[in-house]
């Protein structure tokens, strides 16, 4: 019988460590056509090597209904909130608030400082927190992940597609 090794890593050197679990969720016969479509837009974004993410990993939750996401590790917040402003990534999310192309997307984000953070757009079935804490609307000062981890929240930064822009002038919930 071997003898067990245990290894634990040292992240001292990561104080500002955010990491960031994604998902895509096929809910119609279109959506199949969209996930398959993703799988090389995201591997040509993460070939560049956007500043701050040390690691991406990929995972399938399961094949029917098609489900899979991804795990981020990135330097800091702030450069995980740089790159999802920037293009590709903005130009995808304004693409799926137009049309989620029968999907639905989720992400949970932890800091390393404490706190978290998840959204669940488009999500016919409970994933993650949404199957223990109740759900309220991305509005108001739920509307931004910057807002809903409570990070740096001194600091308002312009998201990428506005509330007026999803919802027209409806009021908050």
């Amino acid at each position: 019988m071997a003898k067990l090794v245990r290894n634990a890593v040292d992240l001292s050197e990561y104080p500002d460590l955010t990491v960031i679990y994604l998902g895509m969720r096929v809910n119609t016969l279109i959506g199949i056509r969209t996930l398959l479509g993703f799988g090389p837009k995201i591997s040509a974004a993460l070939a560049k090597k956007p500043d701050g993410l040390l690691l991406h990993e990929g995972f399938l939750f399961s094949l029917f209904p098609a489900h899979v996401g991804f795990r981020q590790y990135w330097r800091d917040f702030d450069s995980l909130e740089r790159w999802s402003r920037s293009e590709p990534h903005a130009e995808w999310w304004r693409g799926f608030v137009r049309d989620t192309g029968g999907t639905g997307f989720w992400h949970e984000t932890y800091f390393m400082r404490g706190g978290m953070e998840a959204v669940y757009p488009g999500m016919i079935a409970p994933v993650g927190f949404m199957k223990f804490a109740p759900l309220v609307p991305a509005r108001g000062t739920m509307f931004s992940a910057r807002n809903r981890s409570r990070y740096a929240q001194a600091e308002t930064k312009p998201t990428v597609v506005t509330e007026k822009q999803i919802y027209g002038n409806d009021e908050p919930a």
